[in-house]
């Protein structure tokens, strides 16, 4: 697997049913309208709804994805019925990753760092129809020789519907190339979002007790951080107080 991009705007390459929450701008966490789709017209619905379709409706579904797209990445069926084509993932992560430091420890292993990514850096991958977010995942952590353990992270798709942003996390087993076909390549139709888990989803006992350690002490360098910016707002605060109580008793 090769990997030829850039931090901030890359290009790489990756071939060979649970509850859903949404949550919008206008809106808290809540769960998705289950039950079947009763309305014949509502063509969007339907079209989702579906999660298989024959060789020559992905032939046709290609290439009119391929007249649609603007930017060249377009998709190519093979005569095994695998298509290949690109996704772009915006990185959303909020807290520091651990990547393969270029030191090595007492013991001879190469020590992790903490590193920050840039937040928003859009990266496109290049994958096939049997590609698994799973597998997506552990793609974009690789580039970036990331440590942490996959379950740290999940894939959410971003969507509009009626002037509303709905963001979905999807399941390990979902095909994102399948889901781009199927959504056009419109980015505002559909996009892809790596983010951490939520707190409450996360394994802990997948984790190593060195990645523990390491999830500590970003803990507390952000807890330190946190408390210095509230130290400072107030120190702020009681200058401007004394100030204004110099000017009262002294007004000349």
């Amino acid at each position: 697997m090769t990997w030829n991009s850039t931090m901030s705007s890359g290009y790489s390459s990756l071939e060979d049913d649970s509850e859903e929450y949404f949550f919008t701008a206008r809106t808290s966490f809540f769960r998705k309208p289950c039950g079947k789709v009763t309305d014949s017209k509502d063509v969007e619905k339907e079209r989702e709804l579906r999660t298989e379709f024959s060789r020559e409706e992905i032939g046709q579904k290609i290439e009119q994805y391929n007249t649609m797209t603007k930017d060249l990445l377009k998709m190519t069926l093979a005569p095994t019925g695998v298509y290949t084509g690109f996704i772009k993932v915006q990185m959303d992560l909020r807290r520091p990753v651990t990547v393969r430091g270029a030191h090595r420890g007492s013991g001879g292993t190469v020590e992790g760092e903490a590193f920050y990514l840039p937040r928003g850096a859009i990266n496109t991958l290049h994958i096939s129809s049997k590609n698994t977010v799973k597998q997506v995942i552990m793609a974009l952590l690789n580039k970036f020789t990331v440590t942490d353990n996959p379950a740290k992270y999940a894939l959410y798709k971003r969507y509009q519907r009626e002037e509303q942003v709905y963001v979905c996390k999807l399941a390990d087993g979902e095909q994102p190339l399948f889901l781009r076909l199927v959504a056009g390549p419109d980015d505002d139709t559909l996009s892809f979002v790596l983010r951490e888990q939520q707190t409450g989803e996360v394994m802990w006992d997948a984790f190593s007790i060195p990645e523990l350690q390491n999830f500590l002490r970003i803990l507390d360098k952000e807890e330190e951080e946190q408390r210095q910016t509230v130290v400072r707002r107030y120190e702020i605060y009681r200058q401007r107080l004394q100030e204004a109580l110099r000017e009262v008793r002294d007004p000349s």
